[in-house]
């Protein structure tokens, strides 16, 4: 029962996923041009792990939407724009529900 609550390696792997983002593509320097092409990899990066963590963690309802939570909350703080941050949050817990579908 208490372990449906357990939410470390969720808070983990959120708050790493925004460090890399903001360390890759800090929300000042996104809508340079030469910042598109190092967005696209750092995307694609964040997903595959999204998709390896979502394939090896049995997340439930409550795990997910913590993630989705802690994930918007941080890009918002870090400033990035409001469409991206919701845009970004939607896909990554898209990706982590499939994972852990395809995984049962």
């Amino acid at each position: 029962m208490f372990g449906w609550f357990d939410s470390k390696a969720v808070d983990a792997f959120a708050d790493g996923a925004v460090a890399d983002l903001v360390k890759r593509v800090p929300p000042e320097k996104m809508h340079a041009k030469a910042s598109a092409q190092r967005l696209k990899s750092t995307g694609d990066m964040i997903f595959t792990r999204a998709d390896n963590f979502g394939r090896s963690q049995a997340l439930n309802v409550y795990q997910r939407a913590r993630l989705g939570n802690r994930v918007k909350w941080a890009l918002k703080e870090a400033g990035y724009p409001p469409e991206f941050v919701d845009a970004l949050t939607y896909e990554l817990v898209t990706v982590i529900t499939i994972a852990g579908a395809r995984k049962k």
